[in-house]
């Protein structure tokens, strides 16, 4: 049976939507057992055989300070959903709230492994393959020196590893072109520092790529501060809601446009749902002792259920494992580069 704890009280809508995610996928998932973790109150009236309810006092809110969190709200769900991690209670943790606060807690309560210094945002973006790339960090280190880009190159090949089965993934570094000369310097000592991870085996380096290749899917890794991935976070996910409101907006103005818009329909529907961020929902936090699991904030129900997802199939295909194995492979040359950044 695999094991994981739900912050219910987390993002935007709380357990209107983080409950109903959990029964449906607590029906369809017969191997896995939920701890749902939140106020009395708006537990009380769940129940389900696979489920257990661990009650907190305290939530983090969406705007809370870092401090507040962390250090003031100790009784939180946020909080307690990861210490079911770091008592073996549970094998994941999934979580809608507060991102920055997420990544506070579970650094401070499951500390980070072994030769990583700072633990990273991973999600995918969908491309125009029909798949997804996976980038990191989408939001976590704003300013990263070239030994961290290596760090995270390492951590997200093991994720993709799980999420594609495939043993040697591609890696990108994302620049403002192809060539090697070219970026700050942080951007081309990492470089440097990916081509001799390609030359020692520990990782699959296609070389540097530009915003354009997430969405064509060129590689299946991409590695970026978190600052730049947020914003080619953002961006993707506004997509699917532009092409929401085109159709929207043409479908109330005059019969001419409602005639162009009907014949248009199936295809941008098509396109809208290709697109739609909440298929690839639930971005890992690597580099902790632990699987954590972030959801969008603004998460419905079908968005939360692949959040859980995304959590029961790194458990299940030993994704925690996976990261050690990689980062231990890779340990000499990520002392190298520590020390020299």
């Amino acid at each position: 049976m695999i094991t994981i704890a739900v912050d219910c009280m987390g993002g935007d809508h709380g357990p209107k939507v983080t409950l109903p995610a959990c029964r449906q996928f607590l029906d369809a998932h017969p191997d896995v057992n939920l701890i749902l973790v939140g106020l009395p109150a708006a537990l009380q009236h769940f129940s389900h055989p696979r489920a257990v309810i661990v009650t907190a006092s305290e939530v983090v809110e969406m705007d809370d300070p870092l401090e507040v969190a962390l250090r003031k709200k100790k009784d939180s769900s946020m909080r307690i959903a990861v210490e079911q991690v770091k008592d073996a209670k549970a094998q994941a943790a999934v979580s809608a709230g507060n991102t920055g606060a997420l990544m506070a807690i579970s650094r401070y309560v499951l500390k980070t492994l072994d030769g990583i210094e700072r633990p990273a945002i991973a999600g995918q973006i969908p491309n125009a393959l029909g798949g997804a790339t996976t980038m990191l960090d989408l939001g976590a280190n704003v300013d990263c020196s070239a030994a961290h880009l290596l760090q995270f190159a390492v951590m997200g090949s093991a994720l993709v590893s799980v999420l594609k089965n495939e043993s040697s993934p591609t890696v990108g570094l994302l620049n403002i072109g192809e060539e090697a000369i070219k970026g700050n310097e942080a951007i081309k000592k990492a470089g440097e520092l990916l081509r001799q991870a390609a030359l020692s085996g520990d990782l699959n380096f296609y070389g540097n790529v530009e915003g354009n290749d997430i969405f064509k899917g060129t590689v299946d890794l991409v590695v970026c501060d978190g600052f730049v991935g947020n914003v080619a976070l953002k961006t993707s996910e506004g997509l699917a809601s532009m092409i929401g409101g085109f159709l929207k907006a043409e479908f109330s103005k005059n019969i001419f446009t409602k005639i162009a818009a009907v014949a248009s329909y199936a295809v941008l529907t098509a396109l809208k749902n290709r697109v739609d961020h909440r298929r690839y929902n639930g971005a890992a936090l690597l580099g902790l002792r632990g699987l954590v699991f972030k959801s969008h904030g603004s998460a419905d129900e079908l968005a939360f259920f692949n959040a859980l997802s995304r959590a029961y199939d790194a458990v299940k295909n030993d994704l925690l494992e996976r990261v050690r194995l990689r980062i231990a492979h890779a340990a000499p040359l990520l002392t190298v580069a520590e020390i020299a950044s």
